[in-house]
């Protein structure tokens, strides 16, 4: 048997919705990423981008933060949300890492 896409993404979003359960409520239940985490470390993140280091990273520029990121996933006025880049855990609205890249 072969399950169309269609398919597929409805029965997710029932099965979502039998559980009672909404992806923004699996990403809020998600721990905060630390600025400790080896990967988090590795890109520089912090929770809060006015205090990057902009000797060590000079591309950062003032106003940027993960929720004027293309990579974050975080809903509009959300403290903070998930990135694809740090899988389980969630990233603070206001934080930054070298891999910022704005949104187009």
């Amino acid at each position: 048997m072969s399950l169309s896409r269609r398919t597929f993404i409805e029965n997710g979003a029932i099965l979502f919705a039998v559980a009672g359960i909404s992806p923004v409520a699996v990403s809020a239940a998600a721990p905060m990423l630390s600025e400790s985490d080896p990967t988090a470390a590795g890109l520089g993140y912090k929770s809060n981008a006015s205090t990057v280091d902009k000797a060590k990273f000079p591309q950062y520029a003032a106003g940027q933060s993960c929720s004027t990121c293309a990579l974050y996933q975080g809903a509009a006025g959300a403290s903070s949300g998930p990135c694809p880049l740090f899988p389980g855990k969630t990233v603070a609205s206001t934080g930054w890492c070298s891999s910022y890249t704005k949104k187009g």
